[in-house]
């Protein structure tokens, strides 16, 4: 399916206060860091969030109806065909490797490995290994040659370019091996930075033996020390409604798929030492705005830092709608939608982020607004 020819951009704008956490950390093991405006903010990789939201996807979504990321495919592929044709894991493993072939993955160091991580979607997987499934007593008499001949006539290729969940299509596909199963992403993911400066901190702990006897010993059995900070947080994130329908071929398909991204992005938490933090809070604010010229990042609101000694949530919430409000004057593009959901109290944040981006709402009601708004959008393209 070609792609549209109009462009509609989802801007997804999030500020969120975490308390002291360590949600992603770097080599030494403290909480990532970027310098923006001169200062060091807190920050969260693209990669951790992303990761954070496919895993929210598989606590709602069924596990069928989305992918899974490993270098097993081979294993993996193996165990469908040996349940779906009841064989031997020998016999599965052998079709299993065959059907791969003709893909030609690099194999990876271990055996049956590939040499990256290859995203698929279950059913993708699931569709292979029926390829085979009435036919694995006539495969399995032949000998590699034949078996290879016979397999290229196979429809793997397609079955793995086919039907994408919506993870694969909101997040993309790179197999350096072979351009032709690249699936091009239709979400993009900012670092999620602090609104201000941050401070690295150390949490010193102890943990006491139970079974320590105090006459023999005394002190900790074991003694460290975790780094942290707390943030209030800047999130974007930006989805291409025409490369997700083109990726998903199904328009429907594809205003779900921005639907369920939206709420496990907003909903989400990367888990870095949660069990020491309980870190997982809600955003305070949500703004969604949708654009036909191009994307629209607004962190260069935050680039002067927060220097609120309290508020600083608020603060923030202030000079993003301030920034917005002045982008939409200075390049005189106006979004076609936007939509706003927060939980400041009444008074001046409020009334500036009203005039701004209209009337908060219930996160379900912004996500009820946005979906008519963009079928409206996908029909008016159709005529």
């Amino acid at each position: 399916m070609a792609l549209p020819a109009s462009r509609t951009y989802i801007d997804v704008h999030i500020l969120q206060t975490v308390p002291p956490a360590n949600l992603n950390r770097d080599d030494q093991g403290n909480p990532k860091e970027a310098y923006f405006g001169g200062v060091r903010r807190s920050r969260v990789s693209s990669q951790a969030w992303k990761r954070a939201t496919r895993t929210h996807f598989s606590e709602r979504l069924p596990d069928q109806d989305l992918a899974t990321r490993t270098r097993r495919i081979g294993g993996a592929l193996a165990k469908r065909i040996a349940s779906v044709a009841d064989l031997n894991a020998e016999d599965a493993n052998r079709l299993a490797g065959a059907l791969l072939a003709p893909l030609k993955i690099s194999a990876g160091k271990r055996e049956g490995d590939t040499a990256y991580l290859f995203f698929y979607g279950r059913r993708q997987l699931d569709a292979v290994a029926a390829l085979v499934k009435d036919r694995t007593a006539e495969l399995l008499a032949l000998d590699e040659k034949e078996l290879t001949a016979e397999i290229e006539q196979l429809a793997v290729h397609k079955e793995f370019s086919t039907g994408h969940p919506i993870d694969v299509a909101l997040f993309g596909r790179m197999v350096a091996d072979i351009p032709a199963l690249n699936v091009d992403a239709a979400t993009q993911v900012a670092h999620a930075l602090s609104t201000h400066a941050v401070e690295l901190e150390f949490d010193y702990f102890t943990a006491v033996d139970d079974e320590q006897e105090k006459e023999e010993e005394t002190g900790a059995g074991m003694i460290g020390t975790i780094g942290f900070n707390s943030a209030t947080l800047y999130r974007y994130a930006t989805v291409g409604l025409h490369q997700l329908v083109d990726n998903l071929t199904d328009e429907e398909a594809a205003v779900t798929a921005v639907e369920e991204f939206m709420i496990s992005f907003a909903r989400s938490m990367p888990s870095g030492y949660g069990n020491s933090f309980a870190h997982r809070t809600l955003p305070s604010l949500v703004a969604v705005t949708v654009r036909s010229d191009q994307p629209v990042n607004l962190v260069s609101a935050f680039e002067e830092p927060v220097t609120a000694s309290s508020g600083i949530a608020a603060a923030s919430a202030r000079k993003l709608a301030r920034e917005h409000a002045a982008a939409v004057k200075g390049w005189g593009v106006t979004p076609a939608f936007t939509a706003l959901c927060h939980m400041f109290p009444t008074g001046d944040t409020a009334e500036l982020l009203e005039h701004t981006f209209g009337e908060p709402l219930p996160f379900t009601e912004l996500l009820s607004g946005l979906r008519t708004h963009l079928t409206d959008t996908l029909n008016q393209a159709a005529r």
